[in-house]
């Protein structure tokens, strides 16, 4: 029994001075910008680190999209190494790195997805000075949901208190203004209208509006032009998950060479977001040209089924590939569903090499081929692969 106590006394002054030595290394980093929200939060977190260190801001950052990272001041990027699965203590580890470097802002990514480690994230961790949602989505709903307005509760646990909550979100504009007022913190909200076509022309891979005129808000709020910010904004280095189009000329055994256009739209997730990257690049204008290839994780099923309902409808295409795991079972919802089973294609099992040879074969010339669903595993592979096509061009 004894032994027991001075084991908890052991634990609880370690778990003390870990705390501590958290909240000196909080303290030497005035600007700390924490962002949450359904979609976009690294690509908003590139952005306000590429904004605010062209206007001589020194800045940390850290994202854990599609490969999790920390963006040091010398814009390097130190991959995450993770021994097990994710957890929040990680984010002390990322201020101290950012403290050590002796940086003005952090620019942190929320990396919490349970309602409860959300809020611990924001008021135990970060206590940022400036709020970011960027906006409310239909994902992790087996974990925040199971309605809409509760992922909008979940993601409000991290309004932060007595500074400044900054948002793109439309839907929940209202809410989130409320949530503002009741922690004494100001609010803005940004619009896609705040930056023109020409502007958003200048990005070398498929950026939304909402994101830039959000990330150009925040920079104005810390003191940084906007037309400098925008300049930093334009050489940001896109995360690995972030949309891009990139045309292939590839050779086909027997069939010629053909030219195909990759989208890589892996990281999107939710059923909204693809119906407005469907809409946005004019998939729905030309169904009898796209390709969809949907990558399927077996520790996100219920993605999937929630995208299962849109195939044939909202994201209409001539073939649908499937690959990753379960993909019987997802044939099945396809079919079920009133998809034509020569419509779908199962090419799970194959290498990055093979299924793209596979995918160009199935195409015609002109052809319009995007990943969807998941980006690990298969999808990160043929991204690799294909870097490695244009590199060899």
């Amino acid at each position: 029994m004894e032994l027991i106590l001075i084991l908890l006394v052991l634990i609880t002054s370690l778990g003390a001075w870990e705390m501590l030595r958290h909240v000196l290394h909080r303290r030497r980093i005035p600007i700390r910008i924490h962002v949450n929200g359904s979609r976009g939060k690294s690509s908003v977190t590139r952005l306000i680190i590429a904004g605010l260190t062209a206007g001589g801001v020194a800045v940390v950052g850290k994202t854990t999209g599609s490969a999790a990272a920390v963006i040091n001041i010398d814009g390097s990027e130190t991959p995450l190494v993770r021994r097990g699965g994710p957890n929040i203590k990680e984010q002390l580890g990322v201020f101290r790195q950012a403290a050590r470097q002796g940086c003005q802002a952090l620019v942190i990514e929320c990396m919490a997805v349970r309602p409860d480690l959300q809020r611990v994230c924001e008021h135990s961790i970060v206590k940022a000075t400036h709020g970011v949602i960027t906006n409310v989505r239909p994902d992790h709903l087996e974990v925040m949901g199971p309605t809409l307005d509760d992922v909008a509760a979940s993601l409000a646990g991290t309004v932060p208190r007595g500074s400044h909550l900054f948002t793109a979100e439309d839907h929940y504009h209202e809410f989130l203004a409320d949530r503002a007022r009741r922690a004494h913190s100001r609010y803005s909200h940004s619009g896609p209208a705040a930056v023109s076509p020409a502007e958003m022309g200048h990005f070398a891979y498929e950026e939304f509006p909402e994101n830039v005129s959000l990330a150009l808000d925040i920079c104005a709020s810390v003191g940084v032009d906007r037309a400098v910010a925008l300049g930093g904004m334009w050489q940001v280095t896109p995360d690995a998950g972030a949309m891009t189009r990139v045309r292939y000329r590839q050779e086909v055994p027997g069939g010629g060479r053909r030219e195909v256009e990759f989208i890589n739209g892996f990281a999107a997730n939710d059923p909204d977001s693809y119906c407005r990257i469907w809409q946005r690049l004019g998939l729905a204008a030309q169904p009898q040209r796209v390709i969809m290839l949907m990558n399927i994780r077996g520790d996100r099923q219920r993605r999937s089924k929630d995208l299962a309902p849109l195939f044939g409808r909202e994201l209409q295409a001539a073939h649908y590939v499937l690959v990753g795991d379960d993909t019987a079972l997802f044939a099945g919802l396809l079919r079920r569903g009133g998809l034509p089973g020569e419509a779908i294609h199962d090419f799970s099992g194959l290498g990055a090499p093979a299924l793209w040879q596979r995918l160009v074969a199935l195409a015609a010339d002109g052809d319009r081929i995007i990943g969807v669903g998941n980006i690990a595993g298969i999808g990160t592979q043929l991204l690799a692969h294909l870097r490695e096509q244009e590199a060899a061009a």
